[in-house]
């Protein structure tokens, strides 16, 4: 069945996109946690798209298992854009969605990002949106902030950005200048929800089922980032809390994590070999451990990890100290 961001079932929950962490295996991961998430990838320049970087072509790969999935690009140029969206369609995915919110100083400074919600950069974003509408047929969705600095002005660009052929919009409750600063405010992205036909969906600290009911308000969904490092299993309670109301925390031992970390690892290793995938598993694997008895001794040993033995091998012997709890 074909996706649509306007007629599949609300409230949404969908994977935030996190460059360097929402790669195909994280993907994959998610999904067998909580199989009605909608996946976004990680922000890939439409420039390397457009000119057939081989790095990003292997980056925009994906497993049949992730749909429904988003492709989220970045970039300035139109032209770069609509041949992106086109390679996008092309190999299969659901929707292909703009990056208008990375604050990242390498980012903006060449006016990528989040540098075009700035009013002297609008019209050309709205090109885009435009021209990338009318070029496939696959929703094209924003991912946007508040605004560069307040967010005076977001409901006058949400309405442009509707008009414009966006089907989906997506905000963090930040602007620009505070980064990851700060609470995320969703009362401006609630008024804009008040005037737009098409969805809207809340980004921003959203960590817990409890977290999710006190934010998604009037909203069509809601975007977990940084909320699932470590705890991947939040986003089964989430979809819990939208399917019954219910607010469970699951409650997981660090034994019955394990298999669970270890699937991670293997498909990391799947889908980038196993030197490389072992390699990037490390930063996740601190994630896990973070907070148990002997978390810190144990993360000398996974920052040496090489081999998926070696993941197996220092997970095993964690296995004996938690089973004399």
């Amino acid at each position: 069945m074909k996706f649509s961001w306007n007629k599949s079932k609300k409230p949404k929950l969908v994977l935030a996109p996190m460059s360097g962490y929402t790669d195909s295996a994280y993907r994959q991961f998610i999904k067998s946690i909580e199989p009605k998430t909608v996946l976004v990838t990680e922000f890939l320049s439409a420039d390397a798209i457009y000119y057939k970087s081989k790095k990003t072509l292997e980056m925009i790969q994906f497993d049949k298992s992730e749909h429904p999935i988003i492709c989220q690009i970045f970039g300035k140029k139109i032209e770069q854009f609509v041949q992106a969206a086109k390679v996008v369609e092309d190999l299969g995915y659901d929707g292909v969605d703009i990056n208008m919110g990375c604050p990242a100083r390498k980012v903006i400074r060449s006016d990528h990002g989040s540098a075009l919600v700035k009013i002297e950069n609008q019209g050309k974003a709205l090109e885009i949106v435009e021209a990338m509408s009318k070029a496939v047929k696959i929703p094209v969705s924003v991912k946007t902030r508040l605004g560069w600095n307040n967010a005076g002005g977001l409901l006058d660009f949400a309405k442009l950005l509707e008009s414009a052929g966006c089907k989906c919009l997506m905000v963090h409750g930040r602007t620009t200048q505070e980064q990851y600063t700060g609470k995320a405010d969703y009362e401006p992205i609630y008024k804009v929800k008040e005037e737009l036909e098409i969805p809207v969906l809340g980004n921003g600290d959203v960590c817990s089922a409890q977290d999710a009911k006190d934010k998604l308000g009037n909203l069509d969904g809601l975007l977990v980032g940084r909320g699932t490092w470590g705890n991947p299993w939040v986003m089964k309670d989430i979809q819990n809390y939208f399917d019954t109301g219910e607010v469970l925390k699951t409650e997981l031992s660090m034994i019955e994590k394990i298999p669970d970390i270890q699937e991670h690892a293997k498909l990391m290793v799947k889908v980038k070999g196993e030197e490389r995938g072992v390699m990037e598993m490390r930063k996740y694997l601190l994630m896990y451990v973070k907070g148990f008895p002997g978390a810190k001794e144990m993360r000398k040993d996974l920052v040496m990890v090489k081999t998926m033995r070696d993941v197996e091998r220092v997970l095993g012997k964690l296995l004996p100290r938690l089973r004399r709890g």
